[in-house]
């Protein structure tokens, strides 16, 4: 545990076993049932590892990448996976903020606080968010006893219960978007084990980002209760926009940060839009109703879960991953028209051919810069 002024900066166990507690129950199935979902979806995500290579084209013939674990995990495994990645990822931040600590206010707070508190409200965030992911793959998981992972880090996670409740909620074919959503996690793990280089230079932007955090232990606990208070109904009426609609990593950013979360942005924009592209992409092949469930799925994300719901993914910064599914599918999208799809594969050579926020949004400047400019 990391600890400031003799107090522990969050109790990640108190924060698992919090969200464990308030966890939502899943959809109704029988015993049988649930046994034949996990294998379906075991049987989904190998059948999505060809159609994405095929499709892809990412990985050369002979170069098989090291293999990751998938895990068909339910809300509490989650849980346990996210805490796992979190407390690695923000280790340095946290030792950052008990370097600071020299008998000011935001030491004093944090001891009065303490550790356990802080955990609750993290464990009550992470609830809220284990009912609403379908799929994960973790690039900078930990192995834990319950939980491996890749001795180069990684694993697939597929959340079987929220898959059940999606598939009922937009009545669709339930073996149909099983496949659909694996297909989306399966170019996830192909994207990271088929491009050496990426994953390391993701961690290194994470790890400059945090680095360059300049922010008071008080200043971080505050967010998180806002957080948490517009979760559980406890902010005032009338104060839901006090922030001008910001969120934790915008409240939290100083000038140096602006440029280092302009570049993962934009990378988080070329995944996630690249997932979107290759799940529709391979769907009329593979999955006989993939129109009707995008169809259904994108009114699902346009319609969001009412008013608390909205502030909150503000907050926390969903709303801007929502923007990055789309904009980066139309990146990947007009690039592929234009130079197809082993020119579109360019992007993946060096940190240098990744496409920039603001081509992210100009598609045409990333095949001028990288195509025309090596053709030159």
């Amino acid at each position: 545990m990391t600890s400031i002024g003799g107090a522990e900066m969050v109790d990640w166990k108190l924060a698992v076993a919090t969200a464990s507690r308030l966890v939502r129950p899943g959809p109704e199935v029988t015993r049988d049932e649930a046994r034949e979902i996990v294998a379906e979806l075991r049987r989904h995500a190998k059948a999505a590892e060809g159609h994405v290579r095929a499709y892809t084209r990412m990985i050369p013939e002979g170069h098989e990448p090291p293999d990751t674990p998938v895990l068909v995990v339910d809300r509490a495994g989650w849980v346990k996976a996210n805490v796992a990645g979190f407390r690695e990822l923000l280790a340095p931040l946290f030792e950052k903020m008990r370097e600071r600590r020299s008998g000011g206010p935001g030491g004093a707070v944090i001891g009065a606080v303490g550790g356990k508190v802080t955990g609750v409200e993290v464990g009550v965030l992470l609830s809220y968010m284990s009912s609403r992911v379908l799929g994960q793959y973790e690039t900078f998981a930990p192995a834990t006893r319950d939980l491996p992972a890749a001795a180069v880090g990684g694993r697939l996670l597929l959340v079987a219960p929220n898959i059940v409740h999606v598939e009922r909620e937009l009545d669709v074919d339930p073996h149909d978007f099983r496949l659909w959503v694996a297909l989306h996690e399966e170019t996830h793990r192909t994207q990271f084990t088929g491009v050496p280089w990426l994953r390391d230079h993701l961690q290194g932007e994470i790890q400059s980002f945090l680095e360059q955090t300049d922010v008071d232990p008080m200043t971080l606990i505050e967010r998180l209760r806002e957080a948490t208070q517009s979760l559980v109904g406890g902010r005032p009426e009338g104060e839901e926009n006090d922030d001008g609609g910001r969120s934790i990593v915008e409240l939290v950013q100083t000038p140096a940060q602006r440029e280092t979360l302009g570049r993962l942005t934009a990378v988080m924009s070329l995944l996630e839009g690249h997932a979107d592209y290759v799940m529709d992409g391979v769907g009329p092949e593979a999955v006989a109703s993939v129109a009707e469930i995008r169809e259904k799925f994108q009114q699902r994300r346009a319609r969001g879960a009412g008013r608390l719901d909205l502030a909150l993914r503000r907050l926390l910064g969903l709303d801007a991953k929502l923007r990055q599914y789309r904009d980066g599918e139309r990146f990947v999208r007009a690039v592929v028209e234009e130079v197809g799809m082993d020119g579109f594969n360019r992007v993946w050579t060096s940190p240098n051919t990744l496409p920039t926020k603001a081509e992210i949004a100009k598609p045409a400047d990333w095949v001028a810069r990288v195509h025309r400019r090596a053709e030159s």
